[in-house]
């Protein structure tokens, strides 16, 4: 085989015929320096001899970055409301909703590991515990649900700790949402657009009341009605990827309690209660069908 050695741009370049194929790379940027594979490939540290451990922390550690990408489209998505591109912002969540469903069944990877599996290692995870991601609840307080308590758990990082706090402390992606509904004349109360963010978001009748009159006319409304079915799919698969959750756990370890000493499944089964669009969800159940057709009592309207 033959390398054929060039330089381009100052960077020494190589050229080979490899498969029919003719492949290039040079001493610049590499896949493995543009990814960091070999500190990706070596951050899997058991701590213990057993052979189903590689699974949990592999398992774990992809969820970690899916949520970073989470976080980071949340971002993005926030600065496109604020800009009031509305277009934009609904690809970003498409992309969000996207990745929370590709979440959804990553929980079927981890459901291979028995019960007699995990016990195999699960003592020596000590009081390490899934409540312990702070990105995990970034997410949430970015979504919308703040819980001011919870930071309690990063008291020992500093870091980790501040980012939550600014987390909290800042608009969520409901709030940017309720903003828009407010700049497009809707009559969204002062105290739901400018408040105390680090407190959790009461639901307002007159927000419910925006809600329903978008989706009770959706083709006066449709930039802000195709908004909104984008972010209530956010929630919809949030949802679905809490409950594969609890049932994946439920699975593996039945109603134990958890490493990090909640009560396991059943503290997993309450967070399917919380919510982050309240309202979106709530303005549902007052929309009613127009009354159409005939009484079909006679048979002879009913349609054959």
């Amino acid at each position: 085989m033959t390398i054929k050695k060039t330089v381009e741009d100052g960077v020494e370049t190589f050229e080979a015929e490899i498969d029919g194929e003719v492949i290039q790379w040079d001493r610049g940027l590499s896949y493995s320096r543009h990814l960091q594979t070999d500190q990706l490939l070596s951050s899997q540290t058991p701590v213990s001899d057993k052979p189903d451990e590689m699974l949990f922390i592999i398992m774990h550690q992809t969820m970690e970055l899916w949520i970073k990408l989470m976080l980071h489209e949340a971002g993005v998505a926030m600065g496109q409301l604020r800009a009031d591109e509305l277009a934009q912002a609904e690809k970003t969540l498409d992309r969000m909703a996207t990745v929370l469903r590709h979440m959804i069944q990553s929980w079927e990877v981890l459901a291979t590991l028995s019960p007699h599996d995990f016990l195999t290692f699960r003592g020596f995870l000590r009081k390490a515990s899934g409540f312990q991601s702070h990105q995990y609840r970034e997410l949430e307080f970015r979504l919308g649900l703040k819980r001011a308590d919870l930071v309690l758990v990063h008291n020992d990082d500093a870091a980790k700790r501040a980012k939550l706090e600014e987390a909290l402390a800042a608009p969520s992606l409901y709030d940017e949402v309720l903003r828009v509904l407010a700049r497009h004349g809707f009559d969204i109360p002062g105290d739901k657009q400018e408040r105390d963010f680090t407190q959790g978001y009461e639901p307002s009748k007159a927000v419910e009341d925006a809600w329903l009159a978008i989706y009770t006319r959706p083709q006066d409304h449709w930039p802000l009605y195709s908004l909104a079915e984008k972010v209530t799919a956010i929630e919809y698969y949030f949802q679905e990827w809490r409950f594969k959750h609890m049932k994946t756990v439920s699975r593996v370890i039945g109603q134990k309690a958890g490493t990090g000493g909640s009560s396991g499944v059943n503290y997993l089964v309450k967070a399917l209660d919380l919510q982050f669009f309240p309202e979106l969800w709530s303005m549902r159940t007052r929309m009613s069908a127009p009354k159409e057709g005939g009484n079909y009592a006679d048979g002879g309207a009913c349609p054959v």
